[in-house]
């Protein structure tokens, strides 16, 4: 069964996969996680898709590494 990325719970080892989207859900837990400055933007979410595989952690981490720590 494929994750939902609309409800099901995310979690920093949540695995991204073939069916990413950055839905609503996403953005809370990325909010919660990188702080109220988060904000997608078209150079992030390619290296999100880039297909390296990843974790949600991962990814809170990286944009809290291209933005600093907004906490």
């Amino acid at each position: 069964m494929a994750f939902d990325w609309h409800s099901d719970p995310i979690t920093p080892s949540t695995p991204l996969d073939n069916h990413y989207r950055a839905t609503q859900n996403v953005r809370r837990f990325l909010t919660a996680q990188c702080g109220p400055k988060f904000k997608l933007n078209r150079e992030f979410m390619a290296w999100v898709r880039s297909g390296t595989p990843k974790t949600m952690g991962e990814v809170a981490a990286e944009w809290t590494r291209r933005h600093g720590n907004p906490l």
